[in-house]
């Protein structure tokens, strides 16, 4: 259920590609949507191995992303299955310049030289905004900067803490 076989595969390539760099995507559990006892423990023991065999590495909450699926989506029990719609959209979003060609675009080097100051401090954070269902999405007309500010909202944060604090 869980670190050993990521983390075998994360060292593996590693290994293999070595000169490449990796960008990766975690998601760390939550009580509210858990299936397994294992869980809390597979997530803390496969952190050492995102330390060691990745480049850049982007933190999900299941946690924070169950709490956007209620307040912002407004579903009163999210199951998997929002949950992983909205991953999917954020990691879609956060990736597009990887995978789509333009002046602004990047890859993942340069994804990794202007997000990470040192080799062991490349975890991020990600927000995504705005958040809206489909019924609201067609009344709702947002400002650049209302989606903005939002965006800098810590409820609009893919993990549960807040940023403004420094501590994490």
């Amino acid at each position: 259920t869980g670190s050993g076989l990521g983390s075998l595969l994360l060292e593996r390539l590693s290994v293999d590609y070595g000169k490449k760099s990796k960008l990766g995507f975690t998601i760390y559990p939550s009580p509210q949507v858990s299936t397994a006892v294992v869980e809390p423990y597979n997530s803390v023991l496969s952190t050492h191995s995102l330390l060691e065999h990745t480049d850049v590495a982007v933190l999900l909450d299941n946690e924070a992303i169950y709490d956007i699926c209620r307040k912002s989506l407004d579903i009163e029990r999210p199951t998997y299955t929002n949950l992983n719609r909205l991953i999917s959209q954020v990691i879609s979003s956060l990736t597009a310049s990887l995978r789509f060609d333009g002046a602004l675009n990047v890859d993942v080097n340069e994804f990794q030289t202007n997000l990470v100051p040192y080799p062991r401090i490349h975890f991020m954070l990600s927000s995504y905004a705005p958040v809206i269902s489909a019924e609201k999405a067609y009344h709702e007309q947002l400002s650049v900067a209302e989606i903005t500010n939002t965006a800098f909202e810590p409820s609009s944060m893919m993990v549960k803490c807040d940023p403004r604090h420094g501590k994490y």
